[in-house]
């Protein structure tokens, strides 16, 4: 398989790739100067299409510009060993489970989606595609996450509520109220500071 990216996350990816015991063929990063990488090859053009792939990049945007190019790649996904995922859960290509998460029954998550270290997603939860779900982060059952939503590290979102699509939840904000579409929201309880349209 290769990871495409090889920068911070991408080193995380590889560590979790080795732990599922898949070969790692290379990195590709068409803008990183170096060509070694945890002793893996980096390629600065795409070798092929017709490649095994799992997008190893924590940028939502750039994860969906790379897929919306339609390189044809077959795409990955990846769950570490330990993680305690339910049997009952659905999960689309290219999503990336890291160590510690859990994730309870019925949980949909989308493609292309990182739920990152000791991160909790209970009961019913809706995760849609390219959405980060940061280390430490705790969704109560029922919760429904829009697409390339990036929650932040040691969020609480309670029961039942709705993030919108293309929202940034700021580190160790308390969510208690819905959230509409492209809102950054920060605090205890969290607010809005900023809000900006979807169109781009």
């Amino acid at each position: 398989m290769y990871l495409y990216g090889a920068s911070g996350h991408g080193k995380v990816v590889a560590e979790v790739a080795e732990e599922c015991g898949y070969k790692i063929d290379a990195y590709i990063d068409e803008y990183l100067s170096e060509d070694k990488v945890l002793n893996y090859t980096v390629l600065h053009e795409i070798p092929s299409h017709d490649i095994e792939v799992l997008i190893s990049i924590g940028n939502n945007r750039v994860r969906k510009s790379i897929v919306d190019q339609d390189q044809l790649f077959n795409y990955m996904t990846l769950l570490h060993p330990k993680a305690i995922v339910s049997k009952r859960v659905k999960m689309g290509e290219g999503t990336i489970v890291m160590p510690g998460v859990t994730i309870n029954a019925v949980v949909k998550i989308g493609k292309h989606c990182i739920i990152n270290t000791n991160a909790s997603i209970d009961h019913d939860c809706i995760i849609e595609d390219f959405v980060h779900i940061s280390p430490n982060a705790a969704l109560a059952g029922g919760v429904h996450v829009g697409e390339g939503t990036h929650i932040g590290i040691g969020v609480n979102v309670i029961q039942g509520i709705n993030i919108g699509k293309w929202c940034t939840i700021g580190a160790g904000s308390v969510i208690i109220s819905d959230i509409p579409d492209g809102c950054t929201v920060v605090g205890n309880p969290g607010k809005i500071i900023k809000s900006r349209s979807l169109k781009i």
